[in-house]
């Protein structure tokens, strides 16, 4: 006789337990121990570790909607998670990185910051759209960074590139067309 065989899946197959708000408030900390989060951002993260498990013991993830409310304004609370902090942290990174001002609003969109705080923190930025543009020209090696091929058998798709980046037309050409050397900028 053979010996029954494993279903190798079934090593695999991860065993999930069922959220308290212990286990939640571990599991929210664990995360924002490693990522930097907005309030909803988190709520997101949380619903879906509980709609893992809970789908897993064929329970409905609404069931724990109001634990998963009670672990972010905890977080909140705890001064674990702020907002503000987060928006303006995020947004200076992106514009350090050469984001334009719509990229920075849909990122910040993206992680559920709110209209009115990310009007706020664009409003307190003191960059331009065209120093943005530049550096990201720049750490991309487009226009006058270009160091591959010639720079005017290049500039539309240059041009393209910084568009679709989030700047306006004007902005593209003119950073695309000037005669900044490398060295230049920064």
């Amino acid at each position: 006789m053979s010996a029954p065989t494993e279903d190798p899946d079934e090593k695999r197959r991860r065993i999930y337990k069922l959220p308290d708000s212990e286990r939640l408030i571990r599991s929210a900390v664990a995360y924002l121990d490693r990522y930097a989060s907005s309030s909803e951002n988190l709520r997101r993260v949380l619903e879906r570790k509980v709609a893992r498990a809970a789908y897993a013991h064929q329970r409905d993830p609404s069931e724990f909607s109001e634990m998963i409310g009670h672990t972010v304004e905890r977080c909140v609370a705890l001064g674990l998670v702020d907002d503000t902090a987060y928006a303006e942290t995020r947004a200076y990174s992106l514009r350090r990185k050469g984001a334009s001002r719509r990229q920075i609003e849909a990122k910040l969109a993206a992680k559920g910051v709110p209209k009115a705080l990310i009007e706020r923190v664009i409003a307190a930025d003191t960059t331009d759209e065209t120093s943005a543009a530049r550096r990201l020209a720049k750490r991309r090696r487009l226009g006058p960074w270009r160091t591959r091929g010639q720079r005017a058998d290049y500039s539309e798709r240059d041009m393209a590139a910084l568009c679709r980046a989030g700047f306006s037309y004007d902005v593209a050409r003119t950073v695309i067309s000037s005669e900044d050397e490398p060295g230049d900028l920064f």
